[in-house]
């Protein structure tokens, strides 16, 4: 989980790069989008188009969307925001997935629950006070980003009862791909030798995340390898000052406090549910 974390931040800073050397946002999800492909090519190789067998295509695709729009707009926050930010923001995607789960899922929501994502939008309310320097589009991608990102966790929820993690990995890097496939083709420029191979890397490595997390998952206790998911928060602030020169002021790492602990409550909540199960 914290080497997860650490690629999770390495991907923030790489993406901030590559917003400065002019790769479009569009460029960069579909290399994400090849590499998840790329990841899963040799399962699909060994199993041919088995893999993309399925009674719930309409529920893949709905999840392949989800993917699409949360990179989307993800990457195009850290464009208006600072890195730690943009970050801290899209922890807002616990609050999102606690509000849907009960009316989408019939999920009872317990007072821990409640508090956190109460806690969450406290701390979001508190970083976009009157007067704050925060860009107003960059929120609103980095919170569209987080809404989206539901769609992502309460899909992937019901397809685990029935389908397998390299279907759904399939599915996810085919509908991605072709999703994003146009906009990348109108968006495209050229790119220099080091840029190429700079947009390579990060397609083979941003999968590993995923990877990672439910390899975690798997043999950790949830409730206990949980919270070290928010250490990029703090390798993201670190980098950003390092090589950015980007310090975010009193009052956003004020809100950032707020909205990391109604996460880390709500995180913990879920990860005790799951263990107790």
């Amino acid at each position: 989980m914290a080497l997860a974390a650490v690629l999770f931040a390495a991907e923030a800073l790489a993406i901030r790069f590559m917003n400065q050397r002019g790769i479009p946002v569009e460029v960069q999800v579909f290399a994400r989008s090849i590499g998840q492909l790329l990841w899963v090519a040799p399962l699909v190789a060994a199993s041919g188009l088995a893999v993309f067998r399925t009674r719930r295509p309409g529920l893949h695709v709905l999840r392949g969307c989800s993917s699409l729009l949360t990179w989307g707009l993800y990457y195009a926050s850290f464009g208006p925001l600072d890195l730690a930010t943009a970050t801290v923001l899209s922890f807002t995607n616990v609050m999102f997935t606690t509000l849907l789960a009960g009316p989408v899922l019939g999920e009872k929501v317990d007072r821990w629950r409640w508090a956190g994502t109460v806690a969450g939008f406290i701390g979001v309310a508190v970083m976009l006070r009157p007067g704050t320097t925060v860009s107003m589009l960059g929120v609103a991608l980095a919170l569209g980003s987080a809404a989206t990102w539901c769609g992502i966790t309460l899909s992937s929820r019901v397809l685990a009862q029935t389908e397998g993690n390299t279907t759904i990995m399939a599915w996810v890097g085919l509908v991605t791909t072709a999703g994003v496939a146009p906009f990348a083709v109108a968006a495209r420029v050229p790119l220099g030798l080091f840029d190429a191979a700079f947009l390579t890397g990060f397609a083979l490595f941003t999968p590993g995340i995923i990877w990672l997390l439910t390899s975690a998952y798997r043999y950790g206790e949830a409730s206990a390898i949980a919270p070290f998911q928010y250490l990029r928060l703090v390798v993201v602030a670190a980098f950003g000052w390092a090589i950015f020169a980007e310090v975010p002021d009193g009052w956003t790492w004020a809100g950032a406090a707020v909205i990391l602990s109604g996460a880390l409550v709500i995180t913990v909540a879920e990860a005790r549910k799951r263990q107790s199960r």
